[in-house]
Order: C-alpha cells, then structure tokens, then sequence
C-alpha cells in the first residue's frame, strides 16, 4: 500500500475565513457562538449558533453562479482554494489522477426549506431551476472539481457527524489502491436556518442556554446541555509520499491510520463499543503507536462525551494511560458533517505548532469524564501523533491517526 501524506490545508468557521486566524483564535481560547444572525430565531428553542460571519461569496465565485450554489457549497470553496494553493498544486500535475473526496450531512438544508415554501404557497412551477444542482450533497465535489479542474475519482460521503472524516479515509483509499495520486478532501456544512435548528432542538439535541451562548456548549463539563449548531468547511490535500517529497512539498503529517465502524443500536443514541472499535481499528492499523492527543468529538452531550471518555479508557489501557484529550466544539460549535474535516486540519496544524487546543468552558467536572481535556487555556506540547474522532447519528463512526514526519 502507498504512503499518504497531507500537503496542503483549508480552514473557514465562526472564528476565522482562513486556517492561520482561525487556528489563532481556537488556541486563544476564543468563541464564535452567538445570538442566530441568518435568520430571526424568536420563535426558537435553540436561538445560539456559531455562525461565519463576513464571508463574501463573491471571493470564490462569480455573482451570477452564486445562486446556483447553496452556502454549504461556498463556503467549501472557500476552503478548497486555501488547500490547493497552501498545497503549491503546478499547472501540469496530471489532473486526471488528482480527485476530490467531498462530505457534508445535511448539505442544501437551507435551499430545501426554501423551495418548498414557494411550492406550497406559489406552486411547483415557481421552483428555482437551480435547487436540486445547488442542494445535493455531491454537488459540493462536483462544484469543487470543475472549479480545480480535478478529473479523477469524485467521491461524496454522506454519513452525518462522521462525514469529513470518512471522506479523508476514502481519499486515503483511493491513493493506497493506486486509482489516484492525489486527491483533495472537503468537508462543508451549514445548515443554520429555521428547519435546521428546529430539527436538532426537536431532539432535545441542542444547548438552549441562549442567554449566555459564550458558554453554551461545554464538552465533557458535569452541566452540558447539548450542542451548538456551527457551519464551515475544511479541507486537505492528501498525495502519495513519494510524490509530495519529490516536489518539494511541505508535509503537515502522514495519515497512518483509519478506522470505520457501526453502532447497530439506535439511530440517535450512540454506544460505547461502536466509537471504540473504531478508534481500535484505526490504533491497529497505525501500529499502536504513542498517541499523544486526541481531538475528541466531543459534542458537549451528556451521552457523547461519557461514552467516547469510557471508550478512550478502554482504549489505552486506563485513564493513566490516556494522552490529552480536548474538543473545539465548545469554541466553533458542531459543524456536523464538515466537522471531521475542520478538526483534522486543527489536529495537523496542532501537530505543526506543538500545542494542546483548549476545551473552553470547562468548569464544572464530571465524575463520568476524568481525562485531561486541556480545561480552557492551550499548552504546549511535543506532538508527534495526532488521533481525531468522529462519530454520527445511526450509529456511524470515523477515526484518523496522523503521523509527524
């Protein structure tokens, strides 16, 4: 199997439209929840999101093609260019072995809702031409390739919360067997409107401490009360070592391992065995090596962040034994299917600066959550292996292990 390396890296959320000034200001402990803007959510249980706020579509597309492109799209656009171009792609690199790896779990959400209130009240006909192109999930790879002009495997993975990262497992696939050379991850969601958010609270799924959405979501704290809807796009470019070295490129680490499991329990309620075996598996096929942070999924759950300590225990042997262990989603919110991908480029870029992102709003321990989630300020730290998890509804589970080189 060919070795594959990660070259290049983009990164758009609440707290920064570019990986450096959102990276900067997840290690400065800063949050990017706050009162909903996209749309007015009185009549909401949940009224918090973690929103991107002053992105221009324009920077990444013409105005005419905006409307054909649901925001998810965009905002994955945006973080595909920042990959390619930190990536240093030349203009001759055989495009037809370069693919895309594209993941979003609710994609179009937005466009849906939209179009279906015309339908009711103004009739089918009254339909925009472009709702079914701009709200499909794929179509974000679809988007991304012509806009790269990548002619090789074009794969979307649509597996709610564990999305990104299954798209970086399945970009990893592609380049091991030898149907690419290289292939560009991206991960984009946003799904903060009015059916979106009422959804999820629907569930009793989010936080609804909306008179203080600074602190609202608080991973792995004894008085977490749900999560908090974030939207942004993340994404890698991931290329055979061999190849990477060769040009010169710069190296952020090599994924080593990967593991995929299923819950086969409930749709919404997740197990502690199913999020193990996929981090066993990924462990396994690293080589068991030395871990020496883990970016949780951390949802700021209270069955999430009980099991994945528990499974984390189990793991490597007892909480003595666990690496440092801490989620960003109680800075930029849970941004779903994108998540993955945005917190595999923390992971790397943590891995790059030797640093631990914090887990804000730690405050109150739980006696079912022990590990040391790095409470509130980043430290620094020798890392040389980075484990990020992933886990979704319908039992679905997603593990990366990278590796510095």
């Amino acid at each position: 199997m060919r070795r594959v390396v990660v070259t290049g890296l983009g990164m758009i959320n609440s707290l920064g439209l570019d990986k450096e000034s959102a990276f900067s200001a997840i290690i400065e402990g800063k949050c990017g929840i706050n009162t909903i803007e996209l749309f007015d959510p009185s009549n909401q249980t949940a009224k918090i999101a973690s929103e991107v706020r002053d992105f221009d579509p324009l920077t990444v597309m013409d105005a005419k093609e905006t409307k054909k492109a649901d925001r998810f799209i965009q905002l994955g656009l945006k973080a595909a260019a920042e990959a390619m171009e930190d990536a240093k792609i030349s203009d001759d690199i055989d495009r037809e072995r370069f693919g895309v790896a594209s993941a979003s779990g609710i994609g179009g959400v937005p466009n849906i809702e939209k179009n279906s209130v015309i339908c009711e009240n103004r009739g089918p006909r009254r339909i925009s031409p472009f709702f079914i192109p701009s709200s499909l999930v794929n179509m974000l790879g679809g988007f991304v390739s012509i806009y790269q002009n990548l002619k090789g495997p074009n794969l979307s993975s649509v597996t709610a919360c564990a999305a990104g990262t299954h798209a970086i497992s399945e970009a990893a696939k592609s380049i091991m067997v030898g149907t690419a050379d290289k292939m560009l991850v991206v991960g984009a969601e946003s799904a903060i409107c009015p059916v979106g958010v009422g959804g999820f609270a629907a569930m009793k799924a989010l936080s609804t401490r909306n008179d203080d959405p600074q602190t609202s979501s608080r991973p792995f704290d004894a008085d977490r009360d749900g999560f908090v809807m974030g939207e942004g796009a993340g994404a890698l470019v991931l290329e055979v070592y061999e190849d990477a070295v060769a040009r010169g490129a710069t190296i952020y680490g090599e994924l080593i391992g990967f593991g995929e499991s299923g819950d086969a329990n409930h749709i919404t309620t997740p197990t502690m065995d199913g999020p193990l075996r996929a981090m066993q598996g990924a462990y396994k096929m690293a080589g068991e090596p030395k871990v020496d942070y883990v970016n949780a999924h951390g949802t700021s759950t209270p069955v999430n962040d009980k099991n994945e300590t528990a499974a984390l225990k189990v793991l490597f042997g007892g909480k003595e034994n666990c690496p440092p262990v801490s989620s960003i989603k109680g800075q930029v919110g849970h941004c779903l299917g994108a998540a993955g991908a945005i917190e595999a480029v923390v992971s790397l870029m943590a891995m790059r600066d030797g640093v631990l992102p914090p887990t804000i709003n730690y405050t109150t321990p739980d006696e079912n959550c022990d590990l040391d989630y790095v409470p509130n300020k980043a430290r620094k730290a020798n890392l040389n292996v980075v484990m990020s998890n992933s886990f979704g509804f319908g039992g679905t589970n997603g593990v990366v292990i990278f590796k510095k080189i």
